[in-house]
């Protein structure tokens, strides 16, 4: 399973229940990297979406603990266990789970591969990813050259569990 996140450099992912900054080719490789594919999401993440639908060309899963929550174009469940038991219908290379903070919490000991877009900047947060340059149960196995959107630096780098 991969789990996909845009992070600054202190691993910051969102504030306010919103994304840090909106960078246009994060965007294009998020869309490129999960079309066709499951991603897998809370519901807070969901009412970021546009319109609040979940995303077109995707399979959708919501985890939710709330009980009566539902979402047409999406299947939601309640449980990290019934998850699981959900995502053995598809290869596990097609999941993505895209947030946010808790979810990704919950979900990254099933993922062994990370994309992250890996912002210079250091913004005001109150959600965070797991920083895994400092776990040693991970490791970086590719990064992009050096990216520039206005006057932030990005780069994409890819993690896989060790």
């Amino acid at each position: 399973m991969n789990i996909i996140v845009a992070a600054d450099k202190n691993w910051a992912i969102g504030n306010k229940g919103q994304l840090l900054v909106s960078i246009p080719k994060d965007h294009k490789m998020f869309r490129e990297e999960t079309a066709g594919k499951v991603v897998v999401f809370g519901r807070k993440t969901l009412d970021t979406f546009p319109g609040r639908q979940p995303l077109k060309m995707r399979t959708n899963i919501i985890l939710s603990r709330d009980p009566g929550f539902s979402m047409k174009d999406a299947l939601v469940v309640h449980s990290v266990e019934e998850l699981m038991e959900e995502l053995k219908r598809y290869a596990s290379e097609d999941v993505y789970v895209i947030g946010g903070a808790s979810i990704y919490e919950q979900l990254l000991p099933y993922c062994d591969t990370a994309h992250v877009t890996k912002i210079d900047h250091a913004y005001e947060a109150d959600a965070f990813f797991l920083d895994l340059d400092a776990d040693p149960g991970w490791k970086l196995t590719a990064e992009s050259e050096e990216e520039t959107y206005f006057d932030l630096e990005y780069r994409f780098l890819r993690y896989e569990r060790i």
